[in-house]
């Protein structure tokens, strides 16, 4: 049943959001699965066994071409929990960290279980699909942090040391909460981050990513939407070390010919603030998303990581019809990709017709239960 809400955006900017949330979600995974076969490995070892140029297209990981990772697969949920806290918020049920960690929850089920648990009609469709129950390298962290039903906050986060990426590279959907100011975007980042992640720099890189692609979606530069970020991350204890990785990456573009070397110099690890510096200064110094991706991932750091961050920055920039067909044609999870990320697009900006206190349209409530 319809509500008979008619939509409050305009149809040209209903399809612009379209296709900058898909451009996210598809450019996240087209990064990641482009980074999947080298991750961790050497620049050396990279040009030995792809050339001197390095990778410059999907090499196989988990046996194929294209593969995604947990990487991938967590911000699915990510966006599911995202829908599934506007549809139960017609319950009078408002608190979004729980709906993200409940859906982190179902994914987690999808690294022990042999397949969907048709016996909980309230998973939705996302749980259901098949060929993401597979384990994809996802970190320590997120396994530990979702391996029960407690949920961690920022006064008793879990594992309160850990400052890698795993939040950081999930939070790419926050983002895409347009109608949110960017201080509320940054704080369900934060909040949902502190889940898994406890060090303050990976709790912010989380973040400051979300405040980036928040930027991007509402139509800024990357250069304008970093510098909003910095001004955004000053008020927050414990910016310093995310604040000057970015300020980092603003000066490597004025450095010369972009390559490994200035890359590396960003941070070779897998710590937070340096996977979002690499990925950001590879989309400033991109001539297009191919470019700028093949550069995220032909270094010696977390190359799954930089790509994924990067290709979701490059992607909300663009929207889809920038990503390069032929990644896009063998990427693992496509149709799974689009369909969630219509429906995020259709939520946000036509929720009141699918779903109100007193109304809702069968199919969806069925996609995206009020339940848990």
């Amino acid at each position: 049943m319809s509500t008979g809400t008619t939509a409050v955006w305009g149809r040209a900017e209903q399809q612009d959001f379209r296709s900058r949330v898909r451009g996210a979600l598809l450019g996240g995974a087209v990064g990641d699965a482009l980074g999947a076969g080298v991750s961790g490995l050497a620049l050396e070892e990279i040009r030995e066994a792809h050339g001197a140029e390095g990778v410059t297209d999907y090499v196989p990981a988990h046996g194929r071409r294209g593969a995604v990772t947990a990487l991938t697969q967590l911000t699915l949920f990510t966006v599911d929990g995202l829908i599934r806290a506007q549809v139960r918020r017609d319950t009078g049920a408002w608190h979004p960290p729980t709906d993200v960690h409940r859906a982190h929850l179902r994914w987690a089920a999808t690294q022990h279980d042999w397949g969907p648990d048709e016996r909980r009609k309230d998973n939705g469709w996302l749980a259901a699909e098949e060929w993401l129950y597979a384990r994809r390298g996802p970190s320590r962290e997120c396994l530990g942090g979702f391996g029960d039903t407690v949920m961690g906050t920022l006064e008793r986060p879990k594992n309160p040391a850990a400052r890698d990426a795993g939040a950081l590279t999930r939070s790419a959907p926050f983002g895409l909460l347009v109608g949110w100011e960017p201080q509320l975007v940054l704080q369900l980042a934060v909040e949902c981050a502190a889940q898994t992640h406890g060090h303050p720099a990976a709790q912010l890189a989380a973040g400051a990513f979300a405040v980036l692609v928040h930027g991007l979606a509402r139509g800024e530069s990357l250069d304008g939407s970093v510098q909003h970020t910095m001004a955004l991350l000053d008020e927050r204890p414990g910016h310093e070390p995310v604040t000057e990785a970015l300020q980092q990456a603003l000066g490597s573009v004025r450095q010369g010919i972009p390559g490994p070397a200035l890359i590396e110099a960003l941070g070779p690890t897998d710590a937070a603030e340096e996977v979002l510096a690499v990925a950001v200064y590879c989309a400033l110094v991109s001539e297009d998303v191919r470019h700028g991706l093949r550069l995220a991932v032909n270094h010696g750091g977390p190359s799954r990581a930089t790509g994924s961050v990067c290709g979701a920055l490059l992607g909300v920039l663009h929207g889809e019809t920038a990503l390069p067909p032929a990644w896009l044609a063998e990427l693992e999870g496509r149709p799974t990709l689009l369909e969630l990320a219509d429906d995020f697009a259709m939520e946000m900006t036509q929720g009141p017709a699918l779903h109100s206190p007193t109304a809702a349209a069968a199919g969806w409530l069925a996609r995206y239960p009020r339940g848990t």
